[in-house]
């Protein structure tokens, strides 16, 4: 085997309503003012948005709300982000949705702690993130895996240009991870999830050299676990053990555990 850093220092509260003790856990942060981010409309429709802010209320934690992310999160979102959070004082950021919104999140975290840089730069490798601000998420759909990656992947919509950079300043320092929430995902949405699931893993089982048998074996368990999950989701949405399993290959599949 190759020498390797395994880094994964993503905090995971894993289970049924777990959600609910999100504003307990941004309290051991001691924030000054949080930045709850989001996406289109699924978190306001199914009511997480609301719950998410009286968890915050009830333990005094000051916050501001910025929606909106699309699928291929945008740069422009992301600047508005930046200001929005540094008028107001933003020293956490909770990201409350998938990868784009996570992705946003953490840009938006990367480019609030290093005022001096255009956090474009990150996406096209001009400079590397030096530090970043604590930030937090509930993931709501599995599948790109980046509650627990160093990957962040933002396109740029002047240009049209989509480019990701891996910073280990993009490691979410918890992520809470209720498979319920993910009941309400279409089965189109469902069936892409496993898809790109799968494609994490298979990415990385290809590689040359004959030595790594226990990576491949953990791979190929994530891959074979994806295809299972993701079809018993697909037929029956509110399957618990499966949406279980797919939430878990999700963050196994991005984490680096299939690189090693």
């Amino acid at each position: 085997m190759q020498n390797f850093i395994y880094y994964t220092p993503t905090k995971v509260y894993f289970g049924k309503d777990e959600e609910e003790k999100v504003g307990k856990i941004i309290k051991e942060y001691n924030p000054k003012k949080v930045l709850i981010h989001y996406g289109m409309s699924s978190a306001e429709k199914s009511g997480l948005l609301d719950k998410v802010k009286k968890y915050l209320d009830e333990e005094n934690i000051s916050y501001i709300t910025l929606g909106g992310v699309k699928p291929n999160p945008e740069l422009s979102l992301v600047r508005k982000g930046i200001e929005l959070s540094r008028r107001e004082g933003v020293d956490f950021i909770l990201a409350v949705g998938g990868g784009s919104v996570i992705d946003s999140a953490k840009d938006i975290a990367n480019g609030l702690a290093n005022p001096l840089d255009d956090v474009w730069d990150y996406s096209i490798g001009v400079k590397k993130p030096l530090k970043t601000i604590k930030k937090g998420c509930i993931l709501t759909i599995s599948a790109a895996g980046s509650e627990m990656s160093n990957s962040c992947v933002i396109t740029n919509d002047i240009t049209k240009e989509k480019r990701g950079y891996g910073s280990d300043m993009n490691r979410m320092d918890f992520a809470i991870m209720n498979p319920e929430l993910t009941y309400t995902v279409s089965k189109y949405q469902t069936a892409c999830g496993a898809v790109d699931i799968a494609m994490h893993t298979i990415e990385r089982f290809f590689c040359i050299g004959g030595d790594t048998y226990l990576t491949d074996e953990i791979a190929l368990a994530i891959t074979k676990s994806a295809m299972k999950a993701g079809l018993d989701s697909y037929n029956n949405p509110y399957d618990y053990a499966a949406r279980s399993n797919m939430m878990w290959a999700s963050s196994l599949a991005h984490n680096g555990l299939t690189q090693c």
